[in-house]
């Protein structure tokens, strides 16, 4: 289940890397499905299946989203979005 990090304050000693809570999100989603439980393969080649569940397939593309409005310029004034 996504978490929703709004309400907690990041340490400011600790630097947090751009999209860091859907990575980590997605990681544990991968983690716990039946491709890397099971038949023991590594969350990186579970991603690439079709058969990823529904949950996990979100979070792949709002990573994916968040990624890639870091690279569009019109972003560099307005500010990454926060998912």
């Amino acid at each position: 289940m996504p978490k929703f990090y709004e309400d907690i304050e990041v340490e400011k000693s600790k630097k947090k890397v751009a999209c860091e809570d859907l990575r980590d999100d997605l990681l544990e989603c991968l983690q716990n499905t039946d491709c890397v439980k099971k038949d023991k393969k590594t969350p990186r080649d579970c991603m690439r299946l079709e058969s990823l569940p529904q949950q996990c397939a979100v979070l792949r593309n709002s990573f994916f989203e968040c990624r890639r409005s870091m690279l569009d310029m019109r972003n560099r004034f307005r500010g990454r979005r926060y998912y």
